[in-house]
């Protein structure tokens, strides 16, 4: 079984999240997604509209999606790696090159982003909308 791990906050899910999930499971048999603890959130600089238990239950409910699991830290990646037996590690393409040291446990992929939408293009135009 070739397995698949992605990572993000996954906050106001979208067809763009849908898309990369669907891509990202194209690459293997089983897809893990890490989601940001609402902990981590904070320490990012991050808010996020859902809880990390609703955007949980959110992403467990898409046919793409085998697992999904928390993510605490930036530095955790090559230990989910290792743990989970991952053979391609994909993100978006926002993200390219901050991810190749994954190369010596892993294939690392960098996908395109769906153009033109985000979950902060989201929330912007919401905000100007209701001004």
């Amino acid at each position: 079984m070739k397995k698949v791990i992605t990572y993000g906050t996954f906050d106001l899910l979208h067809t763009g999240h849908i898309n990369l999930l669907r891509r990202a499971k194209e690459y293997g048999d089983y897809l893990i997604v890490a989601i940001s603890t609402d902990e981590f959130n904070v320490l990012k600089n991050k808010k996020a509209y859902y809880s990390f238990e609703q955007r949980k239950a959110i992403l467990e409910a898409i046919r793409y999606v085998d697992k999904v699991i928390p993510e605490n830290t930036w530095e955790q990646k090559v230990d989910d790696v290792l743990k989970y037996h991952i053979d391609v590690f994909v993100m978006g393409d926002d993200w390219k090159g901050k991810f190749d040291f994954l190369n010596n446990y892993c294939q690392v992929v960098y996908l395109p982003r769906t153009v033109g939408i985000s979950t902060t293009k989201i929330k912007n135009d919401f905000n100007r909308n209701n001004v």
